[in-house]
């Protein structure tokens, strides 16, 4: 059944993806609850009421349901329960059970690989003697947290079994997933939309480039074969359809020397590769989103302009890599590019490492685009504009 613009959604998590998601509901005319613990979150300070509590909080979670016709999330660690107890009253995409197996790396990839989905090869480590014992043939890898890892964080590179070992101990024990690094020529991703009656929608592939394992730049469309984004677009949908999924999933996949796709992971909310199609599609990730949750028709994903975005991070705000002085960016010769979009996210204070903001340079040519994101990235002292 349709709500109608006028009602309210609900949102868990405060984040920047929450903020956006509230400015694409409020411009189809929605009100925007958000439940969030911080004092003065990105999603918080824009949304039309901000209920401060933790995402299990019964009181909040009732209030949240009196008031809200459906409910979405921002990000995939909000408890899987709080979806539980907010969908006895109202609408919930995605569901519980999508958000549970996509939090939990041993659940996600015995899920992908249960269903038939190429992955890099893999072992669970839930014990010390599991990680002493590796098969060999898994290295060199990566051990990885299965949950709450994000960004690069909850990840060590390793070698040998010595090392697997080593990791193990510093993961503090917890269950970890050994991965075996693939050849890779670059990574992708796409952005999908499944709704109540399991029709789908997908965006252009997005080419993915990580520093410090944190997504750096996404350029759109990807420079790809277009056998490898035909197959990279069924492959998301093929894991929308098999979860059930309901709401805007993201499937990151490596794309191998020799052409293969696997699936790195899912990420079941709007993704920061995804941030392009806010002003390069006709209809944004977050405005999708909305149009699941209120169960109205789709808007056309399909992009008209070629993109490159930059995310900001912390450091811009420093003197240089070594300097604790802090200065406000150069925000005028980022915008003296007219077709440079800048999007902040309202963070109070600047951190290295933390997510601020994102440029996304827009032209008639993707070539172009990319010269663009060099000179923002130069502006804002960003390492790798010459490499880009």
């Amino acid at each position: 059944m349709t709500i109608a613009p006028g009602a309210w959604l609900g949102l868990l998590g405060g984040g920047q993806l929450g903020r956006m998601f509230c400015m694409a509901a409020q411009s189809l005319g929605y009100k925007v609850a958000v439940l969030d613990p911080g004092d003065d979150s990105p999603a918080g300070s824009v949304a039309d009421r901000h209920f401060r509590a933790d995402y299990l909080d019964p009181d909040a979670l009732a209030a949240l349901a009196a008031l809200c016709a459906a409910a979405t999330t921002e990000f995939e660690n909000v408890p899987a329960p709080a979806l539980d107890v907010l969908a006895r009253k109202a609408r919930v995409a995605p569901s519980a059970s999508s958000v549970a197996i996509a939090q939990d790396r041993i659940s996600e990839k015995t899920f992908l690989s249960g269903h038939g989905f190429g992955l890099a090869p893999f072992a669970v480590l839930r014990s010390g003697e599991d990680a002493r014992n590796v098969d060999p043939a898994l290295l060199p890898g990566i051990v990885k947290s299965a949950r709450f890892g994000y960004d690069g964080k909850g990840q060590i590179r390793v070698t040998t079994q010595d090392e697997v070992a080593q990791a193990y101990v510093a993961m503090r024990g917890q269950p970890c997933v050994l991965e075996r690094l693939v050849a890779l020529a670059c990574e992708v991703s796409v952005i999908v939309a499944r709704n109540e009656r399991g029709d789908t929608a997908t965006w252009p592939v997005a080419e993915n480039w990580h520093r410090d394992g944190i997504l750096d730049v996404s350029i759109a469309p990807a420079r790809v074969d277009a056998t490898v984004t035909t197959a990279a677009r069924e492959l998301a949908t093929a894991v929308a359809v098999a979860l059930d999924y309901r709401g805007v999933l993201c499937v990151e996949m490596f794309v191998t020397r020799d052409a293969r796709i696997v699936v790195n992971e899912i990420a079941p909310r709007p993704h920061n590769s995804g941030h392009y199609t806010i002003d390069a599609c006709v209809t944004s990730q977050f405005e999708q989103q909305a149009r699941v949750l209120a169960d109205l028709p789709f808007g056309d994903p399909h992009q008209h302009t070629p993109a490159v975005m930059v995310n900001i991070l912390g450091d811009a705000w420093y003197e240089g890599a070594d300097s604790d002085t802090m200065r406000e960016p150069d925000w005028r010769a980022v915008l003296a590019h007219p077709r440079a979009k800048l999007h902040l996210y309202g963070k109070a204070e600047a951190r290295r490492g933390r997510k601020m903001g994102h440029v996304t340079c827009l032209a008639a040519t993707l070539d172009e685009a990319l010269a663009t994101a060099r000179d923002v990235k130069r502006v804002l002292a960003i390492p790798g504009a010459d490499t880009l």
